[in-house]
């Protein structure tokens, strides 16, 4: 037996190496490598829909691209070294990985640098991204049931915290600095509506505009007078005397007309600086500027309310289609698979050598 065992080594060498990497790995597989349990969830983000949504041919085709994209920001968020570092303080991974396992599936050293942890927190923590259901699906390995229900709970609450500040950040920095310009803008709106009131308890006039049009329409009344009675004057001339009494007549009524328009036309342009015009041009700019605090004031309250919705619709909520699982038994290592693999990959490389042994062999021939 012996004799033929060195016979075949000695004949096919190839062959035996082949034999024995898979009797080592087999027996690796099956007796050494101990069992992992996994935790499996499956998430979806989803987005308050404040407002009805557009129905257009453009939503149909691209409606879930920004899930998409929201989707890999949580799956690099999962497989994070900030991520790490969290699992590793609130539960202590470092421990659980270096305590348990064999020799080549554990954490060696329990204090390796954060690079290598990372290197092995990939290993045992998968996040994968189903673009056709829009889903996540999250598969953690821990020596212990309990460890990767935890472990897989956590990183679900730890997803969401970070995709509700991460897409509220940019929108509350917009509400501080439209609530700062709110406040800044109606003391300005009170101080331009208070020096108006002032100014018309200052003159008594409610309105010194309207107090002008209304002398204008006076004015153009009484010329529109002195014109009839001018035409009239100028009638009367041509067949009386200009001693008549009723030329006199009219010719006061013309005159009384004349010092009444002259009257009216002093109240608005005197030389005095208390003019009616000169008044109602301070009015109107007193007004204009209330008018203009007035309807910034409006447009940074709708800008806020808003940017207020604009924020409620960016929370993003992780909902879970599939709790964490507690797992009942583990299905990691999957010995059977690896080991059968790993043995048809030696026998394919075994017998391309031995081809090329064979080739070799016929040249020398």
């Amino acid at each position: 037996m012996q004799v033929t065992l060195r016979q075949f080594i000695k004949k096919s060498p190839h062959w035996a190496l082949a034999i024995a990497a898979i009797s080592i790995v087999s027996f690796y597989w099956f007796l050494i490598a101990q069992e992992r349990y996994v935790s499996r969830a499956t998430v979806v983000l989803e987005s308050p829909q404040v407002a009805s949504p557009e129905f257009n041919l453009a939503s149909l085709m691209g409606g879930g691209a920004g899930n998409t994209a929201d989707l890999l920001l949580l799956r690099e968020h999962l497989l994070s070294v900030d991520m790490l570092r969290r699992l590793d303080e609130d539960l202590n991974i470092r421990d659980h990985y270096s305590e348990n396992g064999d020799f080549l599936a554990k954490l060696r050293n329990r204090d390796a640098p954060i690079e290598d942890l990372h290197k092995y927190y990939l290993r045992r923590v998968e996040v994968e991204l189903d673009e056709y259901a829009g889903v996540l699906n999250i598969h953690v390995q821990g020596y212990t049931p309990e460890f990767a229900h935890q472990m897989a709970t956590l990183l679900l609450e730890a997803g969401e915290n970070h995709m509700n500040q991460m897409g509220h950040r940019l929108a509350e920095e917009q509400v501080r600095f439209l609530e700062r310009q709110m406040v800044r803008l109606d003391e300005r709106f009170t101080e331009t509506r208070a020096a108006l009131l002032e100014f018309q308890n200052e003159h008594g006039l409610v309105s010194p505009t309207s107090t002008v049009e209304s002398i204008n329409q006076v004015v153009a009344t009484l010329e529109a007078d002195l014109a009839r009675f001018q035409a009239q004057r100028n009638a009367l001339a041509s067949y009386q005397s200009t001693q008549s009494a009723q030329v006199r007549e009219v010719e006061r009524n013309i005159s009384a007309l004349r010092d009444q328009i002259i009257e009216q036309r002093d109240r608005l342009a005197q030389a005095a600086g208390g003019s009616l015009n000169m008044i109602s041009a301070e009015y109107e700019t007193l007004e204009l500027q209330a008018q203009f605090a007035q309807e910034t004031y409006s447009s940074a309250l709708a800008a806020l309310e808003n940017t207020r919705l604009e924020a409620a619709r960016q929370l993003k909520q992780v909902s879970v289609l599939q709790s964490p699982l507690f797992p009942e038994y583990p299905t990691e290592p999957n010995r059977l698979y690896n080991s059968s693999v790993f043995a048809i990959i030696t026998i394919f490389l075994a017998f391309i050598l031995s081809m090329l042994m064979m080739i070799i062999k016929d040249h020398r021939d």
